[in-house]
């Protein structure tokens, strides 16, 4: 059995799919495994770390992959890199197949199993695999620091001899995972909290946190949510109700985060350009749906745009890769919790099982076609 660790080809993508601690598991399971010179520098680990617990380090993508059974990647590989891989192989990664069905069909020309980690369910069995509440709670982390770092106050109330600073007033959009660690964070950082949601689950959470919840609590509101704990979409009449109270809210805000994202679809619109030139000069918002079209209007990918009022949008594509090294020991350890399934402990060898819950939610391809029932073409 063989594993393959590859370098990321997007040069803005600095997380790796392995670390030296999950190299050293696979071992355990009876791998081989190869990483590809450099995969790790990005986020701070050198080939010797994995060298030191027994992989071996091929100069290309080439050579560690060519005879790979399973090839670990944080995204989906670009075209030119799948004729390099061994017919069969598993390719586990974050695939983003929505919008994508040129790439899929390439990936089952090339006779690969794809598997995408984001389509994982969410089950209590799978906890330790989701990849999309590992990457979102750093995300929801930092989009707080980097607010903080773009607006020129200080986010807690300190009373000096010179005079009292007040608290940041920190409005967080969209209580999910990331939202909740945003909330946490903002509130750690001594800021006053409020926050809001379309699923009235959230608001006791919210609550538990220390932040004050914002929303139109009608009877569309209390069913607001789908089976599989997301949000669902709501109508018209209440996307008014609630702009219309988020609007006054806003107004009186230093920094908005906005971290509201549907799988499959674009982001939704949560703040209007009427409602950004309502904020208060040198007050933030941090769009973290912004490759997903965003949720702030005006939002700029990897930009900080500042507006005419004065207000700044900070918009950054890949948030969990500003935290490289966190995020990437976070994705390996989601990786090996998913490939530790597919693997018979007794003859150390490869052995998916195709009916699995967990392999039919997450394969995309198989045996040269788009087998997942939601990307299938359509005939």
């Amino acid at each position: 059995m063989r594993i393959a660790v590859l370098s990321e080809t997007d040069p803005a993508e600095p997380r790796v799919a392995a670390i030296p601690e999950t190299v050293k598991k696979y071992k355990a399971l009876g791998a081989d495994v190869t990483v590809q010179a450099g995969a790790g520098a990005k986020a701070g680990i050198p080939d010797s770390e994995f060298e030191a617990v027994g992989a071996t380090i091929a100069p290309d993508a080439g050579h560690a992959a060519g005879d790979a059974d399973i090839v670990l990647r944080v995204r989906r590989p670009a075209a030119a890199e799948l004729a390099g891989l061994k017919r069969g192989a598993l390719v586990i990664g974050i695939m983003d197949p929505y919008g994508h069905e040129a790439e899929l069909k390439g990936l089952a020309d090339a006779g690969v199993s794809a598997i995408a980690m984001e389509l994982m369910p969410r089950i209590t069995r799978a906890q330790v695999m989701d990849v999309l509440s590992s990457q979102a709670n750093l995300a929801g982390y930092r989009a707080v620091v980097d607010g903080a770092a773009v607006y020129g106050r200080a986010l807690p109330m300190m009373m000096t001899a010179a005079g009292t600073v007040p608290a940041a007033r920190i409005f967080v959009m969209g209580a999910g995972v990331a939202g909740l660690q945003a909330i946490a964070t903002a509130r750690r950082l001594g800021a006053v909290v409020t926050a809001t949601d379309v699923r009235p689950a959230a608001k006791e959470q919210v609550e538990s946190l220390g932040a004050k919840f914002i929303a139109v609590e009608d009877e569309e509101f209390k069913q607001a949510e789908t089976a599989g704990g997301y949000a669902k979409e709501m109508s018209a009449e209440y996307r008014r109700k609630q702009a219309e109270l988020v609007a006054s809210h806003i107004a009186k805000q230093d920094i908005v985060i906005t971290t509201a994202l549907i799988p499959g679809r674009p982001a939704p619109k949560l703040v209007t350009a009427d409602m950004v030139a309502a904020m208060k000069p040198g007050s933030v918002l941090v769009d973290l749906a912004v490759e997903r079209g965003g949720n702030v209007e005006g939002a700029k990918a990897d930009e900080i745009v500042e507006t005419p009022n004065g207000a700044k949008i900070v918009a950054y594509a890949n948030v969990p890769g500003r935290l490289a090294a966190t995020s990437s020991s976070l994705y390996a350890r989601n990786l090996y919790a998913f490939v530790e399934t597919l693997v018979d402990k007794a003859s150390k060898s490869l052995a998916v099982k195709w009916d699995d819950e967990l392999v039919k939610a997450t394969c995309l391809t198989r045996d040269g076609a788009v087998v997942h029932p939601n990307f299938q073409p359509k005939a």
